[in-house]
């Protein structure tokens, strides 16, 4: 049964983002808030598709950390299930993404209709100050920005792999960071076809204000999400044992080579 819900969930996941792409084109002509709200609405839907298919919920917390205006968000990134989750609380967001997403019919014209930011990760350390640049326009218009600490998806229960990208970018903007805490990674796993029942917690953290040293921010921001999505993957556990399998294969990978980023 689990496998056929999964595989109901994955033909409407992509059949409610083709129809919506199709229904949104004349937004394509319009402000870039217009084009951001097909993004909120195909979060909504594909969270209203795993509640009614699947069995999987959701639980907001701390969304009383959410700050208007400029704020870096920077959320643990297990599982595809975030990065549509995310922009239902932002009212003007942005995503660092990898340039390629920009080239697909349809999805890329909508993410450079709604001003993400596509960038060329071959280019490496080289890519930071374009990266910093298009940053302070984007919070100078009070935009929020979303990105991805470790750089890739990391399965729920491996070791953390931050990249010190994100401490550059705080000290150089000097603009407020937004830890965000998930367990989605025992729920969806990444490169995994099932898909759970259960609750996905997602967690707004205690603003990090500017001003500190990078390499005392970087530290921080590690620790406070790395500790709240352990906890927040502990209470699941308690919840559902058989979950422990996930989390097994999780730190399985601490002896396996690092993998490419996606």
């Amino acid at each position: 049964m689990l496998l056929l819900r999964s595989l109901v969930f994955q033909i409407a996941f992509f059949l409610n983002m083709f129809v919506l792409m199709i229904i949104w084109l004349p937004g394509l002509m319009m402000r870039r808030q217009i084009n951001q709200e097909l993004g909120r609405t195909w979060g909504r839907t594909n969270l209203w598709l795993l509640d009614k298919i699947c069995g999987l919920k959701i639980d907001w917390r701390g969304l009383e950390n959410i700050p208007k205006g400029a704020v870096i968000v920077a959320c643990k990134h297990q599982s595809i299930w975030e990065t549509f989750v995310l922009p239902i609380r932002f009212p003007d967001f942005s995503y660092i993404l990898k340039r390629e997403l920009i080239w697909l019919p349809f999805f890329g014209w909508y993410l450079l209709a709604a001003e993400q930011i596509a960038i060329d990760r071959a280019k490496g350390g080289k890519l930071l100050p374009q990266l910093i640049d298009k940053s302070k326009k984007i919070f100078a218009q009070g935009r929020q920005l979303f990105i991805f600490p470790e750089g890739t998806r990391r399965p729920a229960g491996a070791p953390p792999q931050y990249k010190f990208g994100v401490a550059h970018l705080y000290a150089a903007t000097e603009t407020p960071v937004l830890p965000v805490a998930v367990n989605s990674g025992l729920f969806w796993p990444r490169r995994n076809f099932r898909i759970r029942p259960g609750t996905v917690v997602i967690e707004f953290l205690p603003l990090i204000a500017p001003g500190m040293a990078p390499p005392a921010f970087f530290e921080k921001l590690s620790t406070d999400i790395e500790a709240a999505s352990n906890r927040l993957m502990e209470e699941a556990l308690a919840k559902d044992p058989s979950l422990g399998e996930i989390i097994a294969k999780g730190r399985a990978t601490a002896a396996a080579p690092a993998p490419a980023e996606e």
